[in-house]
Parts: C-alpha cells; sequence; structure tokens
C-alpha cells in the first residue's frame, strides 16, 4: 500500500522561518492577491536552495486554492542593498518560485551608484529571468504605494498592517497541530461511525445486550479519547476554533445518542418478540384445573407484556413525527411503523382469541365433568339394583321407575344440550372428545343423548387441522392481496398511459414497469390457480399437505427471481415514491397503504411458509406424512437460504468471469482472513499474520470467491443493500483445507497449490465454521467421486499426500477411508 504523502508543516521548517527572509504577512493587493515580501536579509545570497524552496513551498502553500490562482504579489525590498542582491533574489525567484506569480515589485537600492548600476543592469538582464510578469523597479515607499495600499503593508515598509513574525509562526504551529489533531479525531470518529453503520441488527434479546454492551464500551473508550484532545485544542487554539470540536464533539454524542436508541428499541422489540412467542396459542387444556393455570398464565403476560405493547406504540407515533417532519428515511420508517401495529394489533387479536377459547374450554370441562358425574350416578344406579328386586314384576317396575326418575335429572342438569356441543365449540370439542367416551357406561338408552358429538375420537386431530385451517386462510388473504397487487399495476399500467398524468411521470419511472413489479403477476397466476386450491384439498387430511409443498418445489422457485429484483424495484420507488404521480394513482384507486406495502407482500410470504410447515411436524410425529412433511420443511428452508444467497451474489461487481459457470453457489457469509503466502515478501507475511481483512465468501462447486464488503450512501435516502467487490478466487479442484488452527476454534484454513497459498478463515461462530467446513469437504468429496475409474496418480486423501504406489486398491462405488485428520486436499502424483 502506498503510504500517503504528508504536507509540509510549520513544525519541519521551524528554524528556516525563524531566519525571516521570506514572510506572508496576510496582505492583499487591490485585486486580493495574496503578497509575498522578501526583506532586506544579509545572507540571502548565501541560502541553501533546499531551505528557500522549502520555505517559499510552505508560504505558497497557506492561501486557499481560489486565492492563490488569482496569483502572487512580491515585494523584494533591496534598498539598503547592492544591484548583486537584487540579481540574485530575481533569479532565484524566477528559478524556484512554486506559486503563480502576478506582479514582482523591487525596492531598489537607495545609493545613487547602486540605483544606477540596477538601472543599467536591469536593461541588460531582465531577459535572464524568465519571468513572464511585469518586473517594477520602485525607487521609494511612495512608489510602491501606488501598487499596493498602505493598509496592506508592514510598518517596515510605511504600512499600518499589524504583524509580528514570531506570533504567526505560534499561530501557523498551533493552526497545524489543530488540523493534526482534528484528522486523527475525524478518522476515529469515522471509523468507529462506519462499524455502527454496517452492523446489522440481532434478531434475538440476547445478541442484541451483547451488542449493546460492546457498542458501549467502544463509545465510552472514544469519548475518553476525544476530551482528551477537545482539551489539547481549547489550550492551543482560539476560542471560535474551541466551539467547533465542541460542535464536532455534539454531533458524534447525537449520532451516538440514535445509533444507541436504536439498539435500545431493537432490545425492546426483540423482548416483545419473545414474549409474544411464549403465549400458548396451541394448548386449550384437557381438565378444568390446568384451563385455569393456562389463563392465569395468560393474563401474566398480557401484563408482561403490555409495558413493551406501550413501548411499541410509542415507536410508531415517534415514526409518525418522523414522517410529518419529513424526515429523509420515511420511505422506510412508514412500512416499520406498519409493522410494529400490525404485530401490536396482532398479539391483542390472539391473546383475546386465547381467551375464547380457554373459557369455551373450560366451559366444555366442567360439562365434561359434570356429565362424568351423572355418567359416575348412572352406573353406580345400575350396579346397585339387587338382582332378586327384578325377579318379580313390581320389584322391576321400581327398578325401572328408578331409571326413568334419574335420567329425567339429565334435562333438570341441562344435559341433554350436550348434542349441541360439537356446533357450539366446534374449535375446542374436537380435543376433549374422548371425554365423552366415558359415558358409553351407560345403558343404550343414553345413546341417543350424544350421538351428534361422536364424529371425532382421535384427541390429536384437532391441532394439525387447526393449523392447516390457519394456512388455508392465510393463503386465502395472501391471494387476495396478490389480487390487489396484480390490480394495482394493471391500474398504475393504465395510468402510466394516461395523458392527463404523463406531466407527474417521473421520467426515472419510463419503461421501468417490470423493474417496478418484477414477476408478480407470475406469482398471483401460480397460487391463484395452483397452490391455494391444492391447500384446499389438504383440508379434511392435513398429513397430505407435505406432499403439496413438495408438488410444487419447482414452481415455488419464482419467489427467487422476484426478491433478486427487489433491490431494484426499491431503489426505483425511492427514486419515485413520493411523486405526484403515485400520490394521485393511490388517490384514484382508492388505497390505503402505498404501493410498496404491497410489493412486500410476496418477500413476507415466502418466509411464512416454513413456520407453518414446522408447527404442523410438531404436532404429527410417527403419523401419516410426517416423512413428507420434514422434506418439505427441508425444502422451504432451502428455498429461503436460496433466496438469501442468490440476493447476495447479484451484488457482486468486478468478476470478470460467468458466475452461472461456477457451478450451484453453496454458502456465503462475511469472515475475518489472514493470508500467508509462501512467495510473498517477508515484511508482507508478517503483516498479514496480525491484520485481518474483512472479505465475504462465496462457495461455488467449482470456486471460492474472495470479495470485499462495500457501504453506499445516496444523497436523502438510506443506504442500499451491499455491493461485493470481487478481490480473489480460489478453483476448488486445487483447494486444501486445515478443519482446526490451534488458538481459536472458530479458526479454520483454506489452502491452495500444496500450501503456496494459505487463508486463515476465522467464522463468527462455530455453527457457521461447522457447516462451512462441512460443504467445503463435500465439494472435495464430490471431486473424488468424479475420479472414480479413472487412472488417478492421487486421490483425495486425508492429512497428508499419498504416492500412488502406497494406494490401497479401490473400485468405482466403493471410497477409500478416511482418517480423522483435519486436512483435505485433491493432489497430484509428483506434488511434494
Amino acid at each position: 500500500m502506498q503510504q500517503e504523502i504528508r504536507p509540509l508543516l510549520a513544525v519541519d521548517i521551524i528554524e528556516q522561518l525563524h531566519r525571516q527572509f521570506a514572510l506572508l504577512s496576510g496582505g492583499r493587493g487591490k485585486d486580493g492577491a495574496p503578497i509575498i515580501t522578501f526583506p532586506e536579509y544579509s545572507g540571502f545570497g548565501d541560502l541553501v536552495a533546499e531551505d528557500f524552496q522549502n520555505v517559499v513551498t510552505y508560504l505558497t502553500s497557506i492561501p486557499s486554492l481560489d486565492v492563490a490562482s488569482i496569483g502572487f504579489v512580491i515585494i523584494i525590498d533591496r534598498r539598503r542593498d547592492k544591484w548583486s542582491s537584487v540579481k540574485a533574489s530575481l533569479t532565484r525567484i524566477a528559478g524556484a518560485f512554486p506559486g503563480n506569480l502576478q506582479l514582482v515589485l523591487v525596492l531598489r537600492p537607495s545609493r545613487f551608484f547602486q540605483r544606477a548600476i540596477a538601472d543599467i543592469g536591469m536593461k541588460l538582464h531582465r531577459d535572464d529571468f524568465k519571468m513572464k510578469v511585469p518586473i517594477v523597479m520602485l525607487n521609494s515607499l511612495s512608489d510602491l504605494y501606488g501598487y499596493v495600499d498602505k493598509g496592506q503593508l508592514t510598518c517596515e515598509l510605511g504600512g499600518n498592517l499589524d504583524y509580528c513574525h514570531s506570533q504567526w509562526i505560534h499561530r501557523r504551529t498551533a493552526i497545524e497541530n489543530f488540523a493534526v489533531t482534528v484528522k486523527t479525531t475525524a478518522q476515529m470518529l469515522q471509523k468507529f461511525g462506519t462499524d455502527l453503520a454496517e452492523t446489522e441488527l440481532p434478531n434475538d434479546v440476547q445478541c442484541t445486550k451483547d451488542l449493546l454492551t460492546t457498542h458501549t464500551e467502544k463509545h465510552d473508550k472514544l469519548k475518553v479519547g476525544l476530551c482528551f484532545s477537545v482539551n489539547i485544542i481549547l489550550l492551543n487554539l482560539a476560542s471560535y476554533n474551541g466551539l467547533l470540536v465542541l460542535m464536532t464533539e455534539n454531533a458524534f454524542e447525537q449520532f451516538w445518542s440514535k445509533h444507541h436508541l436504536k439498539l435500545e428499541q431493537c432490545l425492546q422489540f426483540r423482548h416483545f418478540e419473545h414474549d409474544f412467542r411464549e403465549v400458548p396459542l396451541s394448548d386449550i387444556g384437557d381438565c378444568v384445573t390446568l384451563v385455569d393455570m393456562l389463563l392465569k398464565d395468560l393474563k401474566t403476560l398480557e401484563e408482561k407484556a403490555q409495558e413493551s405493547l406501550e413501548k411499541a406504540q410509542l415507536h410508531a407515533l415517534h415514526g409518525d413525527q418522523l414522517i410529518q417532519s419529513n424526515h429523509y428515511s420515511v420511505d422506510s420508517i412508514r412500512p416499520k411503523c406498519v409493522e410494529l401495529r400490525r404485530i401490536c394489533d396482532d398479539f391483542t387479536n390472539e391473546a383475546q382469541k386465547k381467551y375464547d377459547v380457554l373459557s369455551k374450554s373450560r366451559q366444555i370441562h366442567k360439562g365434561i365433568d359434570k356429565v362424568n358425574q351423572w355418567c359416575d350416578s348412572g352406573v353406580y344406579l345400575l350396579a346397585s339394583q339387587a338382582v332378586d328386586k327384578c325377579q318379580s314384576q313390581e320389584g322391576a317396575e321400581a327398578a325401572l321407575q328408578d331409571i326413568e326418575k334419574f335420567l329425567e335429572t339429565a334435562k333438570e342438569n341441562q344435559l341433554s344440550d350436550l348434542k349441541n356441543i360439537h356446533n357450539q365449540y366446534e374449535l375446542a370439542v374436537d380435543v376433549l372428545i374422548m371425554g365423552f367416551i366415558n359415558l358409553s357406561a351407560l345403558t343404550n338408552t343414553t345413546k341417543g343423548l350424544l350421538c351428534n358429538c361422536c364424529v371425532l375420537t382421535d384427541p390429536v386431530f384437532f391441532l394439525p387441522r387447526h393449523i392447516m385451517n390457519e394456512l388455508i386462510e392465510t393463503e386465502r388473504l395472501y391471494v387476495e392481496e396478490l389480487f390487489e397487487c396484480d390490480f394495482l399495476l394493471q391500474g398504475y399500467a393504465a395510468e402510466l398511459d394516461n395523458t392527463e398524468l404523463s406531466p407527474l411521470i417521473p421520467a426515472a419511472l419510463e419503461n421501468k414497469k417490470d423493474v417496478l413489479f418484477g414477476n408478480l403477476p407470475e406469482i398471483y397466476e401460480f397460487h391463484n390457480r395452483t397452490f391455494f386450491k391444492e391447500l384446499e384439498n389438504c383440508m379434511e387430511r392435513p398429513e397430505l399437505v407435505g406432499t403439496c409443498f413438495l408438488k410444487r418445489k419447482e414452481e415455488l422457485q419464482i419467489y427467487e427471481k422476484y426478491c433478486q429484483n427487489k433491490p431494484r424495484s426499491e431503489a426505483l420507488w425511492r427514486q419515485c415514491g413520493d411523486s405526484l404521480f403515485f400520490q394521485e394513482c393511490q388517490k384514484k384507486l382508492d388505497h390505503k397503504l402505498s404501493l410498496d406495502a404491497y410489493l412486500l407482500k410476496p418477500v413476507q410470504r415466502i418466509t411464512k411458509y416454513q413456520l407453518m410447515v414446522k408447527e404442523m411436524l410438531k404436532c404429527s410425529k410417527n403419523q401419516e406424512g410426517t416423512a413428507e412433511l420434514e422434506e418439505a420443511l427441508a425444502t422451504m428452508l432451502d428455498i429461503i437460504k436460496s433466496v438469501n444467497d442468490s440476493m447476495h451474489q447479484i451484488a457482486i461487481t468486478g468478476f470478470e468471469g460467468n458466475l452461472s459457470e461456477l457451478g450451484k453457489l453453496l454458502m456465503q457469509g462475511s469472515f475475518n482472513v489472514w493470508t500467508d503466502h509462501k512467495k510473498g515478501h517477508s515484511k508482507v507475511k508478517d503483516l498479514a499474520r496480525f491484520k485481518p481483512m474483512q472479505r465475504h465468501l462465496f462457495l461455488y462447486n467449482k470456486m471460492l470467491l474472495f470479495c470485499k464488503k462495500r457501504e453506499e450512501t445516496t444523497d436523502g435516502h438510506e443506504k442500499p443493500s451491499a455491493s461485493y467487490s470481487f478481490k480473489h478466487s480460489l478453483k476448488m479442484s486445487a483447494v486444501g483445507i486445515t478443519e482446526n488452527v490451534k488458538g481459536d476454534i472458530k479458526k479454520f484454513e483454506v489452502w491452495y497449490n500444496g500450501r503456496e497459498e494459505v487463508y486463515i478463515i476465522q467464522a463468527p461462530s462455530m455453527d457457521v465454521k461447522n457447516m462451512w467446513v462441512s460443504e467445503i469437504r463435500k465439494v472435495l468429496t464430490g471431486q473424488l467421486e468424479a475420479c472414480r475409474g479413472m487412472q488417478c496418480v492421487g486421490i483425495l486423501c486425508i492429512g497428508i499426500f499419498i504416492p500412488s504406489s502406497q494406494l490401497p486398491h479401490w473400485t468405482p462405488g466403493h471410497s477409500p477411508d478416511a482418517s480423522q485428520n483435519g486436512d483435505v486436499n485433491v493432489k497430484r502424483g509428483g506434488e511434494d
């Protein structure tokens, strides 16, 4: 890396400046040109060329570029000197002055003889000075005032400009120290700010707490250094400069406060999400006591979540205030406010539903307890009838009367209404239906009392059906939303052709309809005509839903195309979303939400399928269709991963090859990377061992790409998705891997061409490391499989290279045995 060239500072030439052979007093010519004065200095002719050059270069670098572009006015005072001194001064200035000259004024020697020599010498040698600007020989100070106002001249030249050279040097040194301190401080702040801006918010409570603690510690440490810098500056500079530094410090604190608030809000939100997930929405209890416990737990959870709900509402109100104040990130804030309110409403609605279901469940359980008691009494009545009593007609009639009286108590206790219980409490009764089986202990005379309730006998039937019902209902709502999106597309497309609105159409939107909407119509057609109907067919047989997802595995890949286009769509919306055209369209089409809220629906939906399949799988263990559900879950997770990976892949820049030729994208992620190359320079190698590079890796079947993640901000909007600048690549056919690196369990090695190049890679966690190591091993093992049956002098081996003469005999279809060492590599015979 090329070292930055530091500009010349006063402290570098402090001795030469104190010799005072050239001054920048601050005076200006009549057109604002800066004045440099060369006062009488007896040793001017003996100056070392480098000293003269450094001082003049430094003085000409002080004025701003605009001022310096006017040109400098040079005043050479040689009134007490000789013509030889004048000539030497002009020659040296002509040959070494680095700035743009406008005018050279020379106060020539005042003694008669030297003045005469100067006049003659000037006529003879004017062309020797090689100056393209006028050189004016002045006889006196009064002549000088004709070119420069007295107020712009120091007292040595008869002016009244206040100037002290020692004070000037002291101030210049202080200013430059200030600049260096400010630059260093700014770099510290910028790095810290970049680190904060590029940090992704965690998805769970503990990680959010850890991040909040880490960033707070970094902020406190940086603030100590910043305060120290401020104190140094305030001691050395005037008050207005100190005020500038304090403003910088205040700006930093404001930035930190916003970031800190963002992390705290994230932590609050993650707590809220965690509490929300704790609501037992799928459990309705199997007895009155358990239902009472669930009701109590739900009440406690609601009280606990109330604070989070209130905070979420406050965050939404804060977002509304930012929107009303024309915040630069309105497009990002608005959907977050909508999402916050939706989650609050969902929690309230689900809690109320839970109360309703639990209340009905409690009422049913009380009814069942009542029925059980009545049944027990009936069984006891039947069992207590003496056989001898029934040997006579009178005794049998008396026993029958006792039974008829007992059956009449069913009406008194409202037990005859049990035949309507399934219709009244359909959602809850399915899981409780087994309780009614106890009624079979009665005689056949009671069968007519319960006949409409025994439609279900499986106590686990309710849960899968409930989840299936939720899946179908949310799918129905999603299709309706897609229909609205499709209607929006048609509506906006029609308005794009509307001549009345043509003056309002943004130029950036021209011929960009497909970019804005992506393949949304294709997604709508698939769900409306195919997928929704197939899910409906699974209503009575939830175990078939896994097969439904597997059957449509290929069609669901349309979401990958939609999500790949989403960044371009969002960028276009940021450009045009606030335009009058979309405002008029929304008003004309009478839509409550803006277009971007509808365009987000497919992204939200594809991530929810796996959650529902996972819940279905939980209550279907060891049941019919379990294997298909497990495969369907893996399929949906793979689709989401492919969507996520592809959205990262499209952001790769600078790769000259064709990414589609590298095979399937298997993994992608960010890592710390150290390099250690055999052929590298020793200093580079030593440096590489200690300083990691931040690299984003993309693992394909045929190649491993090393890229650098870059974040670019745009004026007036949030930063777009990250881009990945291509840096280096390794062919997988020549790659080896060492799973464990001494000193850090999260590190592993990838080496190339027999360890000619070694890359030490540090994963963010052990889970990530294990996944990458496993995937790389699969790739290398796959290369071995491809070599089977071929005459190879080297094979995939673990740990060390095995010469072909020592290889065990193996045939296609049989893998060579792998040892437990951590190294894997494909090598060829003859390599050392």
